[in-house]
């Protein structure tokens, strides 16, 4: 990225194949800022402004990718973040960063070049409070910080990061969607076009009336700013945050309408970040958020079999199973689970934070009242979707007809892996190793009979319907909050990145 007029790596230093590489960018880069202007209507002198919420580590690096790729374009086009303020870096995260930062000579130098240094050597001593706002501003996400970013424009306060965006990117959990985005709305209130949004959400509501049904982050969003459901996409793909930022090759499919999706492909596509378009919102997003929910199972299996590469592997055919007659339960010609939609599952199973809390409960590193949100790795979005979807498919009014059994049983009956997950997470009245039992249960059918299970699709299961307030289940009661579809249940967590 440029600063001060210098050419610098995305951690902030001198590097000339870095510049090499930024000014190929820059060549490609001005023609795909000038068709994204060109359909949103920009005029000379206005810059392209692009909006991050959430600053988690996958949000945080996303507008990192898009301020190294573009950020020498700041005429056309520029780049900020949110989050809330007033989060503070607890001791031992200050003292970790201190130490990365003194490991790696460009961060230091960049840092002491900005007069910016002092401060954390201030709260390594102990002298000073640091907060997450503003580490992120010099590169640091606070759930990342081994992976120093560059630096970002940072805002706290909502209506200012939001109210002319022309591109917002979602980047918060899907509990958090809600609240915040009826704010949003709220500020858009005025407007006479609506921005374009990406949300990069994995989760789901379920909601039990009228009738039964799921509502995705897309989904969401539409129903609380009141954007054209054509301007809002979802981004998925097989993406650990810290490999995709370091330049491990990785890919990746928008999802959406065509007037947008192929024009946003274009312009997120990097050398080592490929991202095609795909007509299939409802299955990506459906799978975005299933892959959480079975990657709790798989980190507990690997922490229960002492990875066990034959378990895992089990697992891996029946939770694959279960997800793919999940959705075909919602969608009637579901996109094939394979592609970017495979390689998003499997490497959620393999190293993200879902796999690592089932792993840290199934070793007993972690307790379930411990809650969901954990400091350094942020929301375990796998727990309030196990719920979500649990609730939904063991609607009676949901039936469908036993491959083996031949009489009519509630969806979930059929899903023996999330059965287990709900009994651990939510119900709390079953061990970790629970989920071995299910597993390895003698009854246990042929996963091919769900997969092969003729005319499941339910069309009602995506129904959105707007209604008055209402009742929120959660682990902790429940509570009145907001205007969302009545009979929802997902639990709701106050705190965001």
């Amino acid at each position: 990225m440029a600063e001060d007029g210098v050419l610098t790596s995305s951690n902030g230093y001198l590097n000339h194949e870095v510049a090499k590489k930024a000014v190929h960018v820059a060549g490609f880069g001005e023609d795909r800022v000038a068709e994204l202007r060109s359909l949103l209507g920009k005029v000379d002198g206005d810059a392209l402004r692009i909006v991050g919420i959430g600053a988690g580590a996958w949000g945080s690096v996303f507008i990192a990718l898009l301020q190294d790729a573009y950020g020498a374009l700041r005429d056309s086009v520029q780049m900020r973040i949110w989050r809330r303020g007033g989060k503070e870096v607890d001791k031992p995260t200050a003292e970790h960063l201190f130490e990365v930062i003194n490991a790696r000579e460009e961060v230091l130098r960049r840092l002491i070049r900005k007069c910016a240094y002092l401060k954390y050597v201030e709260a390594r001593l102990g002298d000073r409070t640091l907060y997450a706002d503003e580490i992120l501003r010099d590169g640091f996400c606070v759930n990342m910080i081994d992976t120093p970013l560059c630096p970002l424009k940072v805002v706290t306060n909502l209506q200012e990061a939001v109210w002319d965006a022309d591109i917002v990117v979602n980047a918060l959990p899907s509990t958090e969607i809600r609240p915040v985005f009826q704010q949003i709305g709220r500020f858009w209130r005025e407007r006479r076009t609506m921005p374009v949004i990406i949300s990069l959400a994995k989760g789901v509501e379920a909601a039990l009336q009228p009738v039964p049904h799921i509502i995705t982050p897309t989904q969401m969003i539409v129903d609380t700013t009141g954007v054209p459901a054509e301007n809002v996409l979802y981004l998925g793909g097989p993406n650990i945050a810290a490999e995709v930022y370091n330049r491990e090759y990785a890919n990746a499919r928008i999802c959406g309408s065509e007037k947008w999706r192929k024009p946003l492909a274009r312009f997120l596509r990097q050398p080592h970040f490929v991202v095609w378009d795909n007509s299939d919102l409802t299955t990506h997003e459906v799978m975005g958020g299933l892959k959480n929910v079975y990657a709790i199972g798989a980190g507990m299996v690997g922490a229960l079999t002492n990875e066990s590469a034959t378990s895992k592997a089990v697992y891996f055919a029946h939770c694959t199973s279960e997800m793919i007659y999940i959705t075909h339960l919602l969608a009637e010609q579901p996109e094939r689970l394979a592609g970017p939609l495979l390689a998003d599952t499997y490497v959620t199973l393999l190293k993200g934070r879902n796999a690592w809390y089932g792993e840290k409960l199934a070793k007993g590193e972690l307790k379930i009242e411990m809650g969901d949100n954990i400091s350094g790795k942020g929301m375990i979005q796998g727990v309030s979707a196990v719920e979500a979807f649990h609730e939904l498919l063991r609607q009676p009014s949901l039936s469908v007809m036993h491959p083996e059994l031949n009489k009519p049983v509630a969806p979930v009956e059929l899903c023996p892996l999330l059965r287990a997950l709900y009994k651990i997470l939510i119900q709390r009245n079953a061990p970790p190793g629970a989920i071995l039992q299910a597993l390895r249960d003698e009854n246990m059918y042929d996963p091919r009979h769900r997969i092969e299970m003729d005319a499941v699709y339910i069309p009602q299961l995506l129904r959105a319907e707007k209604e008055p307030p209402l009742t929120i289940v959660s682990n902790l009661g429940s509570k009145e909050f907001g205007s969302r579809p009545s009979g929802l249940v997902t639990p709701f967590s106050p705190t965001s990145p």
